[in-house]
């Protein structure tokens, strides 16, 4: 996690959600990537508003595969926060778990390691999902808007479109989405593959050839705050040290309101050996939305001021 940056409020536009609460579910299948119709069915689901939690990370399914997650623990079992990922997760192909383990060798030493959120890159998915501490949803009739709370980050997902047929690769890929009864789906493909492509803060790598599905759903709010505090709980025995990160207000504490969960599932045969999935729990945030700006600052010192910022070793003129 990066430090804190310069905040500047501005008064939140809070709208409690609303709808059918589920619990969690079993991974679903992939399928083919849609061509052609992509459309929705059903009522759609309010969704809308300013969503947040006090960690980070992916919480695991319900069943099947999961997300790679740390490989240090304390003596008590839970986990250590760091960048050392597990990079003997069976999900992991040889290369990817290179990858992983290079990574996390690194971080033992003390080295630096760069990511997205750190160097001020556009934020892949589900890169976002591990590392944002809150969200904002927007839903218009032909669009979805996801406001990120760091960094400018956007996402625009198309309504009932289908796919390109070969998308033209950018950060944040292609992204079309469609409602399944109470659930928008979304599903991105096309995401470019850079120095900084990955999928979590222990550098999980991808390859161009990756598909994420999205579910987003109401859950009920006593569930929602069970599952966050149980995921806290994981890493921090007495509570997370990341409460109103970065000026975002507080966590809703009225566990009457819905949650929100977000499934996600990745299938990359180039760098998994099998899709897997996890999930990300939301609570309603209250308070200001605080617009965090980040910047490059070569000056900086710790471990997340590591930079990529050219060097010219000569004059160009």
């Amino acid at each position: 996690m990066k430090p804190w940056w310069r905040v500047f409020p501005l008064v939140m536009l809070m709208a409690a959600p609303g709808g059918p609460a589920r619990g969690q579910a079993g991974t679903p299948a992939l399928g083919p990537v849609p061509t052609g119709n992509n459309q929705s069915s059903g009522p759609i689901p309010d969704l809308t508003g300013a969503w947040g939690h006090n960690f980070l990370l992916f919480e695991p399914p319900s069943a099947g595969p999961g997300p790679v997650v740390t490989k240090l623990r304390k003596r008590d079992g839970t986990g250590i926060f760091s960048a050392a990922g597990d990079y003997t997760n069976p999900i992991l192909k040889p290369q990817a778990a290179a990858v992983v383990k290079r990574n996390a060798e690194r971080e033992i030493d003390g080295a630096p390691i760069p990511n997205p959120h750190n160097q001020c890159w556009p934020e892949p998915t589900p890169f976002a999902l591990n590392i944002q501490f809150g969200m904002r949803i927007i839903q218009r009739k032909d669009e979805v808007l996801l406001l990120y709370l760091s960094d400018h980050q956007v996402r625009r997902v198309r309504m009932d479109v289908p796919h390109a047929a070969h998308p033209t690769p950018t950060w944040q890929g292609e992204s079309v989405g469609r409602y399944e009864g109470d659930t928008l789906v979304i599903d991105t493909i096309g995401q470019e593959v850079g120095p900084l492509s990955m999928i979590d803060r222990f550098g999980t790598p991808f390859s161009a050839a990756m598909r994420v599905i999205e579910r987003y759903r109401l859950i009920d709010g006593a569930l929602a705050q069970k599952l966050q505090l149980k995921h806290e709980h994981d890493y921090f025995p007495n509570g997370s040290p990341f409460r109103n990160a970065y000026g975002m207000g507080d966590i809703d504490p009225d566990a009457r309101k819905p949650g929100l969960q977000v499934e996600i599932t990745v299938d990359d045969p180039a760098t998994f050996t099998t899709p897997w999935s996890g999930l990300v729990t939301y609570r309603p945030v209250l308070g200001d939305w605080p617009e965090v700006v980040c910047a490059e600052n070569t000056q900086g010192s710790g471990s997340s001021w590591v930079v990529l910022v050219p060097r010219a070793d000569k004059p160009d003129f």
